[in-house]
């Protein structure tokens, strides 16, 4: 999504680009993921936290 808050890795500056307009290295979303209530899958996702 393009309103969406993003964060740089290498500067920890915050951008709604996707790359960092500073160092121009690649930036990642801050929001979780959406919340689904039949999840087939986070089972796994809470066993590899705790690994």
């Amino acid at each position: 999504m393009r309103f969406q808050m993003r964060k740089c890795v290498n500067c920890k500056r915050y951008t709604l680009k996707d790359e960092c307009p500073i160092c121009d290295s690649k930036t990642v979303t801050v929001h979780p993921g959406k919340y689904s209530p039949d999840d087939k899958y986070a089972r796994y996702r809470i066993s590899d936290r705790y690994k």
